[in-house]
């Protein structure tokens, strides 16, 4: 999925397709050890993935630490 698509979706959806995708790069290893993989680029294309979905978590934890900053500096003034 690409990054915009990616970033409109809920939290919790975020997190599902994120163990989804750990799900996945577990059965793309498991296929790769047995021989019975024959598209080698999907690891890589999950991994980038779970890259992906990790980095937009982070930016809304990021997001949200900014504000509750915000919000408690706002109260001392």
């Amino acid at each position: 999925m690409r990054s915009r698509e990616l970033s409109k979706l809920p939290t919790p959806e975020l997190e599902a397709k994120l163990d989804d995708a750990y799900r996945e790069l577990f059965n793309l290893r498991f296929q790769r050890a047995q021989g019975q993989l024959t598209d080698t680029n999907s690891i890589k294309r999950v991994r980038h993935d779970i890259a992906r979905i990790k980095t937009i978590l982070r930016q809304r934890e990021l997001a949200a630490q900014l504000i509750a900053q915000s919000t408690t500096s706002g109260n001392r003034a």
